[in-house]
């Protein structure tokens, strides 16, 4: 966001509420401690086309079992599914994620949907709107509603109702750029035509989801960063963005500190009134390659909590355990849980059509397919 402009200020220049008028997190915040955590899950988005390039798993016992039911039998009840428009071949489109839901629903897990609005890949970098969509506001914000509206009848339609949906995948920087892109070269915000379509697109959700109960999250990439976290949700509050629940991405390599992340969180359900939710995490179980074509995390990357949690098996274990202490610790249990990013991305399949597997020392699997001990973090208790 641009350093000369305060948030103050462009809240008071929008015409929404005041900072001072948001509760404060010490007013709202209680003392009572979750039990469990009712969302522990995961995004296998990837699991098919690495079954298509032979990659088997084993659970922690050796035995080869399809991944979502290895996860399933340690107590994950949610998958989390990602949905590209028209990707490449192989990739993440509607009917791979169709088809996907319906093994979550076998194996007993809710639904979380992922419709990143683009053909590929989606995040604070980039947004790009798909090449068979319109690109003007008015048109984009007509499409995304019927886009929204369909996909979640679809998957009903099949038996397997979405349970939450995220409007895109870490919009921190807004959506369908340049149509509604938050941040301009020029050093213009566009939040009208950012918030104009979420609004659309929740729109589109819930009227896409009958009479199943459906919840809407918001997912940003600012896991321990309480300013840019208010920053942002200031900004939808003032523009009256309807949501119920904030999703974050927490990479401890560029989202800051265990400690860092939790008091964000309790900020954030106080500040807000809404449950919090950590739609995408992972940590290194190693600092090794396993296709030997470059990983983004390597020995190199700053881990703030790197005493207490190495890039090794058990330290991995250990930063997956101290993250269920922090979400049970976040008030009248409001932290909801944790979706752990491609724990099965094992070497195999490529980001992108012929590249690596870039997050291969991320996974919750070992090169090989077998389970690593921080798989034991969706237990229910």
């Amino acid at each position: 966001m641009p350093s000369s402009i305060s948030r103050r200020g462009l809240l008071a220049g929008a015409g929404g509420i005041a900072l001072s008028a948001l509760v404060p997190a010490q007013a709202r915040a209680a003392s009572r401690p979750s039990t469990t955590l009712s969302v522990r899950g995961a995004d296998m988005s990837f699991l098919p086309q690495l079954e298509e390039a032979g990659v088997r798993f084993r659970d922690l016992a050796g035995r080869v079992r399809p991944a979502e039911q290895i996860l399933a039998k340690e107590g994950a009840n949610y998958l989390r599914l990602r949905v590209w428009v028209d990707p490449p071949a192989g990739y993440s489109d509607k009917a791979r994620a169709l088809a996907l839901a319906k093994r979550a629903k076998r194996a007993g897990m809710k639904i979380l949907l992922d419709p990143h609005y683009s053909d590929f890949w989606a995040d604070p970098g980039k947004q790009p709107i798909p090449a068979s969509w319109p690109t003007d506001l008015a048109s984009l914000k007509v499409k995304i509603k019927t886009y929204t509206r369909s996909l979640v009848r679809d998957f009903a339609a099949q038996g397997t109702p979405v349970d939450i949906i995220q409007i895109g995948n870490e919009v921190t920087n807004g959506i369908l750029w340049p149509a509604g892109q938050l941040y301009l070269p020029d050093g213009t915000q566009q939040w009208q035509a950012f918030t104009d379509l979420l609004k659309a697109g929740t729109a589109g959700a819930l009227e896409g989801c009958g009479g199943h109960r459906l919840k809407t999250m918001l997912h940003i990439d600012k896991g321990g960063k309480m300013g840019d976290t208010q920053w942002f949700f200031d900004n939808i509050t003032s523009w009256g963005v309807p949501y119920d629940i904030i999703g974050q991405s927490y990479y401890p390599m560029w989202h800051g500190s265990m400690a860092e992340l939790e008091a964000n969180l309790i900020d954030s359900v106080g500040r807000y009134d809404k449950p919090v939710l950590l739609a995408e995490v992972a940590y290194p179980w190693t600092f090794e390659d396993g296709d030997g074509r470059g990983n983004i995390v390597g020995p190199d990357a700053f881990l703030p909590d790197v005493d207490r949690f190495p890039a090794t098996k058990q330290g991995q274990a250990d930063f997956y355990e101290a993250l269920r202490g922090v979400l049970t610790r976040v008030p009248d249990g409001r932290g909801l849980g944790f979706m752990a990013w491609e724990p099965e991305w094992v070497p195999g399949v490529g980001w992108q059509p012929g590249a690596e597997a870039s997050n291969d020392n991320l996974t919750q699997f070992d090169f090989t397919g077998r389970a690593l001990p921080s798989i034991r973090s969706y237990r229910r208790p």
